[in-house]
């Protein structure tokens, strides 16, 4: 039987996705625990750094490919001020420092060169695999299962609160001014995912809708748990380093021939 299947109304579907977020966000990673933990050395939270910034990167782009595909006027309104947040806004207008700055401002702390973390080719190929995935689901998919698959940001702002401290306290490289990025989205995050949710109950009219809601969900959980399977694999438990992707300096002579 389909766990989601039959879900008959929206607060159903809304008590169904907190539950998804409950047991599948990637906060729960064994890899996450580290990191929060104070328990990676400098260059695993480089690589982590590295291959998030391609994540970072193509946020913006499966959004522009949602609004490409919209007819509805308040949406697109709505949905483009998450490609201003990460982009950052026209015209070099105050305040207008995007998301994928402030990242590559917490790479260039943690030591790395921002022409090469932007030149993105030291990234994990099963990093790389699972965040195309994710771009061509919301291009590919329903309108409705493309918003719904952000709704993890219903989950961010928690991961959020515990990693600043965390990692601030954990690790002596780590400053305040690395943070923005984190800081930031505790107020974008429930702003964006309070829409999403808006928009699911109200779109997700069907018990077929419902389930297809909740399985967009389980996909972008699985997507992010899919990057630190990798990131914990080459980096923590030895599994080796890919050919050509990030190798710590701490970690020379151990990617794969």
């Amino acid at each position: 039987m389909r766990r989601y299947a039959g879900l008959a109304s929206a607060e159903e579907l809304e008590k169904a996705l907190r539950e998804i977020g409950a047991e599948r966000y990637h906060n729960l990673h064994p890899f996450h625990r580290l990191l929060h933990g104070g328990r990676l050395n400098r260059g695993q939270v480089q690589a982590w750094a590295l291959n998030r910034y391609y994540y970072q990167s193509r946020i913006p782009m499966k959004d522009a490919a949602l609004l490409a595909r919209c007819t509805d006027p308040g949406l697109r309104r709505e949905w483009l001020q998450r490609i201003l947040d990460h982009d950052g806004a026209p015209g070099g207008r105050e305040g207008g420092e995007g998301g994928i700055e402030r990242w590559l401002r917490l790479c260039e702390g943690l030591g790395l060169d921002p022409v090469y973390v932007g030149g993105e080719t030291g990234i994990l190929p099963a990093v790389r695999f699972a965040v195309d995935a994710y771009r061509h689901f919301v291009a590919e998919r329903s309108l409705l299962e493309a918003v719904a698959s952000s709704l993890t940001e219903l989950f961010a702002p928690g991961i959020h609160a515990e990693r600043i401290p965390g990692m601030l306290a954990g690790y002596d490289f780590v400053s305040e001014s690395m943070m923005g990025y984190f800081r930031i989205r505790l107020t974008q995050a429930p702003r964006d995912s309070g829409f999403a949710l808006d928009y699911v109950r109200e779109h997700a009219d069907s018990p077929e809708s419902r389930e297809a809601v909740c399985n967009a969900l389980i996909f972008k959980c699985d997507v992010l748990w899919a990057q630190l399977d990798a990131l914990h694999h080459a980096y923590v438990l030895g599994g080796g380093i890919p050919a050509g992707a990030f190798v710590p300096e701490d970690m020379t002579g151990r990617a794969a021939s």
